[in-house]
């Protein structure tokens, strides 16, 4: 630990100190105002004997007279089993007020990067509930798997839905569990836990919401008891930007500590990652930096990277950690940086799409351009159904002609059309009103989400199911159902 130094400037999220020795990037500073209060920082810049310092909590009441003392180490999240249950602030402080938190043992923030060698290959289901992720495009254990939205959009809804509901199927868990940790003495296991008796936990990290959105986020978990088995770091709007750079990787530390020290499955939901990169802009303009595209970083998709690549699972261990990045697209555009380079790093993306969010569908996912590099490897017999990758191709396929065909239908009229288009067209309506739009209270499992998948396909004529094995044809399809849809047409 070094003496007191003393502060050159002040300018907007950032302090400037002289200092007579080198210090290192990243170290946590501690600075004490004429007020008497300690503020906490982090170094950003060293050079010839003048440090600039990002400040967590703002730079209010720091002035020349204040002085910084060097810790000499960089910022460590305090981890234990005991953070499930709990809220904490951004920069990862009590604020529910609960108990000190009594760490098992203190791991630093920045963290990194697994290794390739180590890295175990994603192909183990998740099921979120949600028909429209779960049936088109799976979420797998140690994926990255972030949602595109817009500002507007209810991605807090669709956030707020996951964190409650994501879990593996109890099917698959009682198929494989006998009286391992996290099961009964029946051999089936308890809530939230997973198929090798490995429990589920969930990471949520806000940052830059308002304060209706978090009592919004809280009143959900705590009405729907998911808070037991949850973090929380909560960000908000009228916190300090710098700190939105720290609270993604609290969570991430957290999540990683539960995973691969405690063996806990975990799924950290993160955001809104627009806010955290608007937050890196700020901080680099304060900086003087040379930017990027439309202003942000250069190092922007470093630094992403760096948070996006600590998903995974690694060689040897239980547990798993798997992201959802959640990020609002500015003027709608995915050829924005904030989500172009994010689809480089992630394995995909889900799309909430406005169009279907104005005729009311909850939720609005819109499948078709939605992506899970990932779902081939985790669906099928043993994982999913043996007839998952089939109803997939076949629901793609079909929803696609059908959306084609209604521009058809908007120069030529319906009548123009053969009996086939126009059993297209109903599909496409029918499989956005019963597979789609399930509402965010709904929690389908995988069986219920491919019965359905199955209902609409059997409304359409075997000869047209050309992505679907016969035999899975011969067991599943319904010849009821589409005398059924002929006779509500007629």
């Amino acid at each position: 630990m070094k003496e007191y130094q003393t502060i050159t400037e002040v300018s907007g999220p950032l302090v400037f100190a002289e200092v007579d020795e080198p210090v290192g990037y990243d170290e946590i500073v501690e600075i004490e105002t004429q007020q008497g209060e300690t503020l906490r920082g982090q170094v950003l810049e060293s050079s010839e004997g003048l440090v600039s310092i990002q400040v967590f909590e703002g730079t209010g009441g720091i002035d020349r007279n204040a002085s910084v003392r060097f810790l000499g180490e960089t910022m460590k999240m305090p981890v234990t089993e005991d953070l499930l249950g709990r809220v904490l602030d951004g920069s990862g402080n009590p604020i529910d007020g609960g108990p000190e938190i009594v760490p098992d043992k203190r791991e630093d923030i920045v963290g990194a990067a697994i290794n390739p060698y180590s890295r175990e290959y994603p192909e183990e289901f998740i099921q979120t509930g949600v028909s429209a992720i779960d049936g088109m495009n799976t979420l797998v254990r140690g994926q990255k798997l972030p949602i595109f939205s817009s500002s507007g959009q209810p991605h807090n809804e669709l956030a707020m839905q996951i964190a409650r509901q994501a879990t593996v199927p109890e099917e698959a868990a009682e198929d494989e569990a006998t009286d391992e940790p996290g099961s009964d003495e029946d051999g089936e296991l308890g809530e939230g836990a997973d198929d090798e008796g490995s429990e589920f936990a969930v990471i949520f990290g806000a940052m830059g919401i308002t304060a209706e959105e978090a009592n919004e986020f809280m009143d959900d978990f705590e009405r729907t008891g998911a808070l037991e088995r949850s973090v929380v770091f909560m960000n908000l709007a009228d916190d300090p930007a710098v700190e939105r750079t720290v609270t993604p990787r609290m969570a991430l530390t957290t999540a990683e500590y539960l995973a691969f020290e405690e063996g806990y499955h975990v799924l950290v939901i993160l955001t809104d990652m627009t806010n955290y990169c608007e937050a890196l802009r700020e901080i680099g303009a304060a900086r003087e930096e040379v930017p990027g595209r439309r202003g942000y970083p250069g190092y922007m998709y470093t630094d992403l990277a760096q948070l996006y690549e600590r998903a995974g699972r690694i060689q040897g261990r239980e547990g798993s950690v798997t992201q959802i990045p959640i990020l609002t697209m500015p003027g709608d555009d995915d050829t924005h940086p904030i989500p172009d380079l994010t689809g480089y790093i992630t394995e995909g993306q889900i799309y909430v799409d406005p169009a279907l969010n104005s005729q009311g569908f909850k939720p609005p996912i819109n499948v078709s351009p939605s992506l899970s590099r990932l779902m081939d490897d985790g669906i099928g017999e043993g994982l999913t159904r043996g007839d998952h990758a089939d109803v997939k191709d076949q629901l793609f396929a079909a929803y696609a002609q059908g959306k084609d065909l209604r521009d058809l239908v908007n120069i030529v009229g319906r009548e123009a059309l053969s009996e086939t288009d126009n059993k297209y067209l109903d599909f496409a309506d029918r499989f956005e009103e019963t597979f789609v739009d399930q509402g965010f209270d709904s929690n389908r499992s995988i069986d219920e989400t491919l019965e359905i998948g199955w209902d609409l396909l059997s409304a359409l004529p075997k000869e047209q199911l050309n992505r679907i094995d016969e035999d899975l044809i011969a067991e599943h399809y319904r010849e009821d159902v589409g005398e059924q849809v002929e006779a509500t047409a007629d």
